[in-house]
């Protein structure tokens, strides 16, 4: 398994341990005041952005690392012709989960009072489509595409 697919397999995990617990979190124990969204749920996803952040700086610098000691990674990697159609695949599939994502969202800011529904939904087709966007190179990548 190359760095790149580590990586991305590290991108996925926690993408989607980190923003399952914001929902977690967000739709269950913090306190909601009327339809708004509130400074708890801005505060709660801005922590755990950072949190993301901290765990993707760390885990890649683990990932390399562990190449260099395995001697598996040696020196720059480079992407070829296939990297990038894979990646322009990913790229597609998941910006089509966005656009989706996107219309249904303003939809349910036409018909629901507040910015509550709107903001969680805009919020989970984005973490949908970067699932997707991930997901399609794994199953790419796995496939030997």
């Amino acid at each position: 398994m190359s760095f790149h697919e580590k990586s991305l397999w590290l991108l996925f995990s926690s993408v989607g341990a980190v923003f399952a617990l914001y929902f977690w979190l967000a739709l269950t124990t913090l306190p909601r005041t009327g339809e708004q969204a509130t400074l708890a749920h801005a505060g709660l996803f801005m922590g755990l952005v950072v949190l993301l952040t901290v765990i993707q700086i760390f885990g890649n610098i683990l990932l390399a690392l562990a190449g260099k000691l395995t001697g598996s990674m040696n020196g720059r990697v480079d992407t070829d012709e296939r990297d990038q159609l894979i990646e322009l695949k990913g790229a597609r599939n998941g910006s089509l989960v966005l656009a989706a994502g996107v219309f249904c969202s303003l939809s349910a800011a036409l018909v629901t009072p507040g910015n509550f529904v709107f903001m969680h939904l805009l919020l989970g087709f984005w973490v949908a489509a970067q699932l997707v966007e991930t997901g399609t190179q794994l199953y790419f990548y796995r496939r030997g595409f």
